[in-house]
């Protein structure tokens, strides 16, 4: 009677091995990372601010600065922007929005100098000059309505409603919810500014 033994099983070399545990170290964190985030999305860790999905390049949007002189947005690259639209009488809504870019810029300490402030005019007309004034480096540009309608909600809803956020490189990436609350606003502007080395 014949016995047949099967073939041996192929010896990994100890040089392999490693390499094999090396790559399954390095890749770890990615494939948890992807794992985590298209399974489990976790819900605690959404943004304050809505993402403007798919981002919206805005830089070759057709402004108007305050002396006349065509400009455009891409004007502002390099700077995260905080944006707000109203009209030049600046309704309670307005003045509340312009405060609060001001403040949220300024208690990023250090990094504010990377974070413009920017209000759209939307309609004809002069801002209060001694409302200007208490918004100091406050860029103002006029806008008009074929302009504008970039930054409405796709969801509906006017976007003199939020403030927005203009990425460096001139897209229009984060909205913020109407009556934003401002502490939670720094939060996320913050961790974009030090996510990101651009701008």
């Amino acid at each position: 009677m014949t016995i047949t033994s099967s073939p041996p099983a192929p010896v990994i070399s100890r040089g392999r091995l490693k390499l094999i545990l090396v790559l399954l170290v390095c890749a770890a964190p990615v494939l948890a990372s992807y794992f985590t985030y298209y399974v489990i999305r976790p819900e605690g860790r959404i943004n304050y601010a809505d993402l403007i999905e798919p981002q919206r390049a805005v830089g070759d949007t057709l402004v108007q600065r305050l002396d006349g002189t065509a400009d455009t947005l891409a004007s502002l690259r390099g700077k995260w922007v905080l944006v707000t639209a109203a009209s030049p009488a600046c309704e309670p809504t307005c003045s509340t929005a312009l405060y609060n870019m001001r403040q949220v810029r300024l208690t990023t300490g250090r990094e504010r100098e990377r974070v413009e402030r920017l209000w759209l005019l939307t309609e004809p007309g002069e801002a209060d000059p001694a409302l200007l004034a208490q918004h100091e480096g406050l860029i103002v540009r006029r806008i008009n309505a074929e302009s504008l309608t970039r930054f409405e909600p796709a969801t509906g809803g006017r976007s003199s409603d939020h403030i927005f956020i203009i990425d460096p490189t001139g897209n229009l990436m984060i909205r913020f919810p109407a009556k934003p609350d401002p502490s939670r606003m720094k939060k996320d502007l913050i961790k974009l500014l030090r996510a990101s080395r651009i701008g």
